[in-house]
């Protein structure tokens, strides 16, 4: 009886571990089932990616290299120079007239100071002449250096040119300006440089400045400048060594005769006119005959002058056009002897009336 108690506690255990293992392969066959349901709709959508990354890709590139190229592009344009800009013209080099130490280390028997000659070349001890011009400094060192060791002169020599006085690389400021002379060019410079450098424009300077290149002396560069050199940079043009930049002098209007205040007007905005003359003549006097008023003007015929009249009176009242005065007219304002003959039976009147005034003031 003891025996059949202990054996039905035993198996009734068996029987629960078994259904336990029974439960737990049935859930895991059940979730083995499960799982390809649930990862198929995954394979066609990783099917489905590679074509569009594949399709996707090439346009990406495509929008790279085009912005990298677009970016290229207007690099290269921002620092392509411009034509009027050759590099070859801002190359320092050595020229005519230019004076120069030359020092040979360790040898300081071989040392000099010397111009370079009318023909471009230097005289240096042992080696004669050396043809340096048009040559920059380093060029010129290492072509001593060489002349040496051919020779046999110097074994490894090692040259130093100093420049003490750059005379060829100077540009010549000539006309209205304050300190006309010759002026280092050294590096880039243009225009507004040099000018000042020279001291700034006269009080008689133009507005027109012409420049002559070395490289190019039957060429003649015209620059036209404006009131405020600032309000026009384009006229800031590059000058390069050897250059003559001369600065003309404004164009003078004469007004003359029975005027406020005879004199020559500069012309420096480049036009004026017969009543804009006037006015800064300070005007026509009383005693003007305004309809004889002349304009006397250069030109090729055999008394060398041409006399055009003008109708002053009308141009004063709008009834007539303005005209344009041209560089070096001498207008003319006649004096009227009418005028001149009433203004004095005026006067003469005046005089009397003040006369008898004074008499019956003081009797």
């Amino acid at each position: 009886m003891r025996s059949g108690r202990r054996r039905a506690p035993l198996c009734s255990g068996l029987l629960l571990l078994l259904c336990n293992i029974l439960l737990f392969s049935a859930a895991t066959r059940r979730s083995q089932a499960q799982e390809p349901t649930a990862a198929q709709p995954n394979p066609p959508a990783q099917k489905a990616e590679p074509p569009a990354s594949q399709s996707n890709a090439p346009a990406s590139v495509k929008v790279g290299t085009f912005d990298a190229d677009t970016d290229t592009s207007e690099d290269k344009s921002k620092t392509a120079p411009t034509p009027t800009e050759p590099r070859a013209s801002t190359r320092l080099t050595l020229g005519v007239g230019d004076l120069v130490e030359v020092a040979v280390f360790g040898v300081p028997e071989l040392s000099t100071k010397t111009r370079v000659n009318n023909g471009g070349d230097l005289y240096l001890p042992l080696i004669n002449y050396v043809h340096v011009q048009e040559l920059s400094v380093e060029e010129a060192q290492k072509l001593v250096e060489k002349r040496l060791a051919d020779g046999g002169f110097v074994r490894d020599p090692h040259v130093s040119i100093l420049v003490d006085e750059y005379s060829s690389q100077g540009v010549s400021m000539l006309g209205e300006v304050v300190r006309p002379g010759a002026y280092p060019a050294l590096g880039d410079r243009r225009l507004f440089d040099m000018i000042t450098a020279a001291g700034g424009l006269t009080e008689r300077a133009g507005r027109k400045v012409t420049i002559t290149h070395r490289d190019q002396p039957d060429k003649i560069e015209t620059v036209e400048l404006s009131r405020n050199l600032t309000d026009k940079p384009e006229s800031n043009v590059p000058v390069f060594p050897g250059d003559i930049i001369e600065v003309q002098r404004a164009p003078i209007v004469y007004v003359v005769g029975d005027v406020g205040r005879p004199s020559g007007l500069m012309v420096d905005n480049g036009t004026l006119t017969v009543l804009q003359a006037i006015a800064l003549a300070g005007g026509a006097n009383h005693t003007a005959k305004l309809n004889d008023t002349r304009i006397l003007r250069k030109s090729d015929a055999p008394n060398g002058m041409t006399e055009t009249k003008v109708p002053l009176k009308k141009m004063m009242e709008a009834k007539a056009p303005d005209i344009t005065l041209h560089p070096n007219d001498i207008l003319i304002v006649p004096l009227s002897g009418a005028k001149i003959a009433a203004a004095r039976s005026f006067e003469a009147a005046m005089a009397i009336t003040t006369g008898l005034a004074i008499y019956a003031v003081h009797p």
